[in-house]
C-alpha cells in the first residue's frame, strides 16, 4: 500500500508513513466471533523524529533568576576582593589615601591617580561581568555557575544555545535594564508570558529550567 499525503510504500500493519508521518487509513478485517483482534503496535522506532513532539520546558521565573544572581554576584565579589587587596598593596593605593588629610588640600597628582584607579576597577568590574556572564551563557551549560545551580539555562527564541555574541548583547543590555526605575526592567520577567526580562527581549532570549 501507499501513503496517500507522500506516496511513499507503505508497510502492511503499520499505522504511520515512516516518511511522512502521516496516520495511515487501515481497515481492520472483522473479527470472527470469539477471535483475538491483533491491534498493530508502532513503536517509537518507526515514526520520522520530525514528526514526534517536541520536548517542552518551563520558562524560569523571576526569583529562580533572583537567587541564581545572588549566587553570581557572591562569586565575582569573592574573587574581585582576592584580586582587588595585592592591587591596593602592590600599586600603593592605600598609602595615598592614607596621605590625603582634610586640613591640608589633596596633591592634584594625588587625586588625579585615585580617580584614574577607581575607573580602572570600575571598567575592570565591568569586563570581569561580562566575560564571565558571556562565556558560560554560550558554552555548553548555557549559564552561569549560579544558573547551573538553580537548574536554568540561557536559549534564543527557539531554545536552542546561544552564541558568545548574542551572550555579550545579553549582558550590556541589563545596563539598559538597570536604567528604569525600581528595577522595572527586571520585574518584567516575573510578569512576562514567556518571564523575559527587557534585556532577553531585546537580545533575544529565554531563560528557561533544565
Amino acid at each position: 500500500m501507499y501513503c496517500s499525503k507522500c506516496g511513499s510504500t507503505v508497510a502492511p500493519n503499520t499505522a504511520f508513513c515512516q516518511n511522512c508521518g502521516t496516520p495511515t487509513s487501515l481497515t481492520p478485517a472483522p473479527a470472527l466471533p470469539g477471535a483475538e483482534v491483533a491491534v498493530p503496535v508502532v513503536s517509537a522506532g518507526t515514526i520520522s523524529p520530525h514528526w514526534l513532539p517536541p520536548k517542552t520546558r518551563t520558562y524560569a521565573g523571576f526569583w529562580l533568576r533572583f537567587v541564581a544572581h545572588l549566587i553570581d554576584s557572591l562569586l565575582l565579589g569573592v574573587v574581585f576582593m582576592v584580586l582587588l587587596v595585592p592591587l591596593f598593596l602592590l600599586t600603593g593605593l592605600g598609602g595615598l589615601l592614607h596621605s590625603i588629610k582634610p586640613e591640608h588640600p589633596p596633591d592634584p597628582a594625588v587625586v588625579a591617580a585615585f580617580a584614574s584607579s577607581i575607573a580602572l576597577i570600575i571598567v575592570g568590574s565591568v569586563a570581569a561581568g561580562w566575560l564571565y556572564n558571556a562565556y558560560f551563557e554560550s558554552s555548553d551549560w548555557q549559564g552561569t555557575i549560579g544558573k547551573k545551580v538553580m537548574n536554568v539555562v540561557v536559549t534564543d527564541l527557539q531554545g536552542n544555545r546561544i552564541s558568545f555574541a548574542r551572550a555579550s548583547g545579553r549582558f550590556f543590555a541589563k545596563l539598559i535594564s538597570g536604567l528604569i526605575p525600581f528595577a522595572i526592567g527586571y520585574i518584567l520577567a516575573g510578569i512576562t508570558e514567556k518571564k523575559q526580562a527587557l534585556h532577553d527581549m531585546i537580545a533575544g532570549c529565554l531563560v528557561l529550567r533544565s
